[in-house]
């Protein structure tokens, strides 16, 4: 995974490009900024955001950490550089902000839904590309658990692979001998016989994909009283209106692309004192 430092050069690369043109004819001296948002919500990002100011040698002095609650109109930052410095990275340390302060305020409001349930709540990998790190970055600012980065973490078995498998329980004995020792196995089951069979094949985790909350009911009641220690995740068009409804079936935890995809950038602005 790219390293903060190295993702904030390439955003900085692609923004000056061969350099900003204010540069070699702006006012010398040091400037002062504050950065105000516009809206209420999850702060995120500060990490990236503090990265830029250490690239292009200006001082910020961040008033609240990630994950605080900001309020509209709040002052969340004092910036002190040169003119040239600051203009040139105003935009990629507000990008960054807004971004990520976005994702972490959707998955808070997500989060919310479930105070009272034990139940967790996990991104996907439905990211932007080479984005994924920084996105889920965000969710855990908001409140929410990361599911896994990649292909290389957990084995996952979705319709797509297992309309390639002819026999479920040989293939997993096959993978617990390749796979790292490490690495969980778990399948996608869009009904309650693939579940069943995926539970009886030795998986540690079981997501039911696009079922209603009444069939993922009778996979949790199958789980209880069979395999106890197998973890049910529920996914698939969940959204803040139908969380509840999954959360009463007893599953474990429930993921949603809606996290990154659907969050609503917050909008900040740099204004010079």
């Amino acid at each position: 995974m790219l390293k903060i430092n190295e993702f904030v050069k390439n955003t900085l690369l692609e923004d000056i490009g061969r350099g900003d043109l204010f540069s070699s004819i702006a006012p010398k001296g040091y400037f002062q900024a504050k950065v105000i948002t516009k809206n209420s919500g999850i702060l995120s990002g500060v990490e990236y955001a503090q990265e830029v100011a250490n690239l292009l040698n200006f001082k910020v002095d961040f008033f609240r950490v990630d994950g605080d609650f900001i309020k509209k109109g709040e002052e969340i930052a004092f910036l002190d550089g040169k003119s040239s410095s600051l203009l040139s990275g105003e935009r990629v340390f507000l990008n960054l902000l807004q971004h990520s302060s976005g994702i972490a305020t959707n998955t808070y409001e997500f989060k919310k839904k479930l105070k009272g349930y034990n139940t967790k709540l996990l991104d996907t990998r439905k990211t932007r590309p080479l984005l994924r790190e920084f996105e889920k970055y965000s969710v855990r600012n908001g409140g929410g658990l990361n599911h896994r980065f990649g292909l290389d973490d957990c084995l996952m078995l979705k319709d797509t692979h297992l309309k390639t498998i002819s026999n479920l329980k040989d293939f997993i004995k096959k993978a617990r001998e390749n796979i790292p020792f490490t690495s969980k196995i778990e399948i996608e089951c869009e009904s309650f016989e693939i579940a069943k069979e995926a539970l009886e094949a030795g998986v540690e985790i079981i997501m039911c994909d696009n079922l209603n909350p009444e069939a993922i009911k009778e996979v949790v009641d199958f789980r209880d009283k069979n395999y106890p220690s197998t973890l049910i995740e529920a996914s698939g068009n969940i959204n803040l209106e139908t969380m509840i409804s999954y959360a009463k079936s007893g599953v474990d935890a429930i993921s949603s692309g809606s996290l990154i995809h659907q969050a609503k950038w917050l909008d900040f602005s740099m204004k010079f004192i």
